[in-house]
């Protein structure tokens, strides 16, 4: 398993070098392109990832101009994250991404979604194991 995300990791970083983003910062961008304006927390849940890993991956982002980032005016401990003119132009640019890798892996696409479906399925499985009783 490590070995292939390590792979995995290594061929989106090669597809996204040209643009000068990371792996995570891309699916960051997957997540606001289908959504704009989420809070922090609410990116963290769909990525499955904490606001401690999240929060300098976005002040990154902020930086390169992609995003930028609000607090709320009601509850300024809430910060929503907005896609600028920059970050929604890749959008069109890294449409073909996902073929992009796919095709990487040698799978044809049905191989590719009965791989998807058993990783969800594995990650669905150890997080259920790791619930406390």
């Amino acid at each position: 398993m490590y070995a292939a995300a390590h792979a995995f990791g290594r061929a989106y970083r090669n597809l996204l070098g040209r643009h000068e983003l990371t792996y995570p910062q891309y699916l960051v961008l997957l997540v606001l392109w289908e959504q704009d304006g989420l809070s922090v927390k609410e990116i963290g849940n769909r990525l499955f990832l904490d606001s401690g890993t999240l929060t300098p991956l976005l002040k990154r982002l902020e930086a390169s101009g992609r995003v930028r980032r609000a607090r709320d005016r009601v509850d300024e401990r809430q910060v929503s994250i907005f896609l600028t003119a920059d970050g929604e132009s890749l959008r069109d640019e890294l449409a073909c991404l996902p073929d992009e890798a796919g095709g990487l892996t040698g799978l044809d696409i049905q191989g590719r979604k009965d791989l998807l479906h058993d990783l969800v399925t594995l990650r669905l499985s150890l997080q259920a194991g790791l619930m406390p009783d």
